[in-house]
């Protein structure tokens, strides 16, 4: 895995498209396409289609199936970088005044400056832990191409998504 800007907006974009992969996973190998789907996952999981042994539909099932709950976890991080990009970025669009009570108001310039301004670390953090998910990824895939994988990542998906669940109701119940 590379460092630097790249290689973390593209783990960060690898976390993002789990959910859909695991869900076009069923689809493939129900149409016999196993192969492809087994492509999908080495490509996400940043390993050599051609250098890894293709595991069977039971397993590309299996993996799919754990994928779900990294997915359904990645959906937080995406939402804070849509969230970020609508609310701070484009903060005129969405918000048409007065600009009174805004941050940074009474003016637009004032109010969108402020909007971006706060809305800059949430999307690196919103970036930072896609990029931690893929590397969790990366660990629970190793079982898909033969290699051993301990109880910790595991657990850790289980604590994540009990964390995420937790997040999102207290989150819709401020609403």
């Amino acid at each position: 895995m590379r460092g630097g800007p790249a290689g973390l907006l593209r783990r960060a974009g690898r976390a993002a498209v789990l959910l859909p992969v695991a869900v076009a996973t069923t689809g493939l190998v129900a149409a016999g396409r196993a192969d492809r789907a087994a492509e999908w996952w080495a490509r996400i999981g940043g390993e050599d289609p051609a250098a890894v042994r293709r595991p069977g539909a039971g397993r590309l099932l299996g993996h799919a199936l754990v994928c779900v709950p990294l997915g359904l976890i990645a959906l937080v991080p995406v939402g804070v970088e849509v969230l970020s990009v609508l609310r701070g970025l484009l903060y005129p669009l969405v918000e048409s005044g007065p600009y009174d009570h805004s941050w940074g108001g009474p003016t637009l310039a004032g109010a969108w400056a402020a909007h971006f301004l706060v809305a800059l670390p949430f999307a690196a953090a919103g970036l930072g832990v896609l990029a931690l998910l893929h590397r969790l990824h990366h660990r629970l895939a190793g079982r898909l191409w033969g290699r051993r994988v301990g109880a910790g990542p595991v657990l850790v998906t289980l604590v994540t998504a009990l964390a995420c669940a937790v997040l999102v109701v207290a989150w819709t119940h401020q609403l």
